[in-house]
């Protein structure tokens, strides 16, 4: 995992999302103003010059066809790191604007004055522990300041002093000094001293194998849980006889496995249900959780792949907490969306990111043994002491966390910087001064705030982190005002509830209120409302049926309007009828009834609500499902499967205009001599794959199943490939047949 600069790569779409290829790229001819047209900026807004080159990382669209493609960028072939944009586009495809975390154009020279060999000794006297391997180092343009510099990345991996934490240490060194940039580990962790199983007892999501259950959730992308046997190594997934686990006590090793599994669960929950995200990587993939990890660990970490728990003091006080399993999953989130550099204030941003929705997380899932609050690690003792990792509602109560902004906020360790974050954050949900969760001062003198809830404040923030943050975005930023988390949240506040909304002005609020003051541009005073539709979604299974939804305006600013009310993207043979067609935005309503005919096809349908005042247009959106579709295919050509070797099948589908189902169906027969030698994935039309079967189930022969996989981040046309690659020596087989059902 990659904080300075992921790597170019597609972000698997969630519903929302529009997936793009990664080879996508621009390399326009010509100077800095072609190569900025040809993805839809301007040359001043995205710093552009005449040796970049820019490849989409990929694209959002939103229910209104506005779509927000996120770039990176090359200089003379290096990769950029805080060169990273984001262009905006109106739902009528016209330009939107666009955010850059560069401050000007890159113009510096790529010859460098210090070889790699010197960065990778520099590199290598900057690891502390164990070294086991020093890659080598790459040479490229950092520009997470806002400016680029010619520096070597150079990734040192080992053991941290306590021999048993892995780290992968990224060192950067300037390229023409040979000065320390700055370090970051890939390996995030939570240090303590552990404190007992959290969860009560909670539902558990497992696989039947044969008479056995393992620890796979398959309606979970097939996220499991294993033990490591107090080893560093070797991972066994959990299996049981009676799909009974654990006992509630360390006594027996369930337990443990059980809060993590749960934990897994319950982020992959929230992002789906909440933001509409396929998971924690965005393919529908589950997050593997490794237990019992190393002897008497009083640690937990992330390594971008999966989640390691260790046991704590004396192997007795396992560190498998909900909000400090969500907080670290939160980190591979977080660098699919805006990859925030893991230093300074974006450092902190990251960090409050991970605090913000794992805290979301532990209120998501209701469990009354653990709920929610807004302290972080309560449960673990991480300080060994009965106190929280941190407090959301007042961070400097941990003794080092800045609850304020101040100039020094960029030099503290991003563990302390992420405090002006999680402090705006409490307010902006909770409101300041005393709550049900800790009283919440002010910064200097600056006016209370009235929290807008956290439902709200969550789909900002998520918003913000999804569409407008760049790898640089901070707090402050005199030379790039519009390059900072207030502006960005303000911009996601007026896009989610509108401009000069009561949410946006909580907004502005709640950031005076941590100190970061902005120049947001004034509220106009021009009459504005917002849309919505209630419900926001319906169904005609029959034809010639009629489903119906009420269209509310509100004032946003200024004073009430009349709003006349038409609709757009009707799908053939559907009409749309409103009744009033003209409404007050002072809250007026009109009832829309959609109607279809036998001329309208199955699908399902993005309608638009728009409303049409003398000072302002705003929209929303109606999706409209047409029709009982099943959409299937089988391929029942035997497919060989010889040693060491992947092959493929495929089935196409056609004429189903629609998403995949949550719950699709996946029968495959797959017969083989030694199942644990097989890896069988769906790999879907925009090329995610969905792993079905990972080299699991023993020596046992065959694999004759139906796998559930969540599907609905997929459209249903197109071509859809199993994949299968038998990983080992000593046996074969072949595929029989297999079908699809989205």
């Amino acid at each position: 995992m990659r904080k300075t600069l992921a790597a170019v790569s597609v972000a698997a779409s969630a519903a929302a999302f529009v997936v793009v290829s990664a080879s996508s790229s621009v390399a326009a001819p010509g100077g800095s103003a072609a190569k900025a047209d040809a993805v839809g900026a301007s040359a001043s807004d995205i710093r552009a010059s005449a040796a970049d080159a820019y490849a989409v990382q990929r694209v959002v669209k939103d229910a209104d066809g506005g779509t927000h493609t996120r770039y990176l960028r090359t200089y003379h072939g290096l990769r950029v790191a805080g060169g990273d944009f984001v262009v905006h586009k109106t739902p009528g495809g016209a330009r939107g604007g666009s955010a850059s975390a560069l401050a000007s154009p890159l113009t510096l020279s790529v010859t460098p004055k210090i070889g790699a060999g010197q960065a990778a000794t520099a590199a290598r006297a900057r690891f502390t522990g164990t070294v086991t391997s020093v890659g080598a180092a790459e040479l490229f343009v950092d520009a997470s300041s806002g400016a680029g510099r010619l520096a070597w990345e150079t990734v040192v991996q080992g053991w941290q002093p306590d021999g048993q934490t892995p780290s992968k240490l990224h060192v950067i060194t300037d390229a023409v000094s040979g000065a320390h940039v700055g370090a970051f580990d890939e390996i995030e962790t939570v240090a303590g001293t552990g404190a007992s199983l959290y969860g009560g007892t909670v539902p558990v999501e497992t696989a039947l194998s044969g008479s056995t259950y393992q620890m796979v959730d398959q309606s979970r992308g097939n996220g499991r849980t294993c033990d490591m046997n107090n080893g560093t190594s070797t991972c066994t997934t959990f299996t049981d006889a009676d799909n009974a686990w654990g006992t509630g006590t360390t006594a027996n090793r369930q337990s443990a496995a059980v809060d993590a599994h749960y934990g897994a669960a319950k982020t992959f929950d929230y992002y789906k249900n909440v933001h509409g995200r396929s998971g924690i990587f965005g393919n529908g993939m589950g997050v593997p959780s490794r237990v019992h990890y190393g002897n008497a660990y009083a640690n937990a970490f992330w390594d971008g792949a999966q989640m390691t728990y260790g046991d704590g003091a004396g192997n007795a006080r396992p560190l498998v907490a909900l909000d400090v399993a969500a907080h670290e999953m939160t980190h591979g989130v977080t660098e699919s969306l805006s990859n925030l550099t893991y230093s300074g204030e974006s450092g902190g941003l990251n960090e409050a990111t991970s605090d913000i929705f794992g805290t979301m997380v532990e209120f998501s899932a209701g469990n009354a043994a653990d709920p929610g609050d807004y302290q972080i690690g309560e449960k673990v003792n991480i300080n060994g002491n009965g106190t929280p990792l941190r407090y959301m509602y007042n961070p400097g109560l941990d003794g080092s966390s800045h609850s304020c902004w101040s100039t020094s906020t960029k030099s503290v360790d991003v563990h302390y910087s992420s405090g002006v974050a999680n402090h705006f954050f409490f307010n902006l949900a909770e409101g300041t001064g005393a709550t049900a969760y800790g009283t919440s001062q002010v910064c200097g003198s600056a006016p209370a705030v009235v929290g807008i809830g956290r439902a709200k404040a969550e789909k900002i923030w998520y918003r913000a982190l999804d569409v407008n943050f760049t790898s640089s975005t901070t707090y402050v930023n005199a030379t790039r005002p519009d390059n900072t988390a207030r502006a960005y949240t303000l911009t996601a506040a007026a896009y989610l509830y509108g401009n000069c909304s009561a949410e946006y002005k909580a907004v502005q609020a709640a950031w005076t209120s941590v100190n970061v003051a902005g120049s947001d541009a004034a509220c106009p005073a021009v009459n504005d409302f917002a849309l919505a539709a209630g419900p926001a979604s319906g169904s005609i299974t029959t034809v010639g049926g009629t489903v119906t939804t009420k269209i509310t305006a509100t004032v946003t600013n200024g004073a009430a309007q009349t709003v006349a009310l038409t609709a757009s993207g009707l799908p053939a043979g559907v009409t749309a009828t409103f009744s009033p067609t003209s409404i007050t935005s002072a809250g007026g309503t009109s009832t829309v009834t959609i109607k279809t005919t036998a001329a309208t096809p199955a699908g399902v349908y993005p309608i638009t609500i728009t409303g049409t005042g003398p000072n302002a247009t705003r929209a929303t959106s109606f999706s409209l499902t047409v029709g009982t579709v099943s959409c299937s295919g089988t391929n029942g050509t035997d497919v060989a499967v010889p040693d060491n070797t992947t092959v493929t099948s495929i089935i196409k589908i056609a004429g189903c205009n629609r998403k995949a189902s949550a719950s699709s169906a996946v029968p495959v027969a797959i017969y083989h001599t030694y199942k644990s030698d097989l890896v069988v994935e769906l790999v879907a039309p925009d090329g995610t794959a969905y792993v079905l079967a990972n080299r699991s189930g023993g020596s046992a022969d065959n694999i004759i199943q139906t796998f559930t996989v969540n599907l609905s981040a997929e459209d249903a046309n197109g071509t859809w490939t199993l994949r299968v690659r038998d990983a080992a020596t000593g046996d074969s087989g072949r595929i029989d047949t297999w079908s699809l059902t989205l």
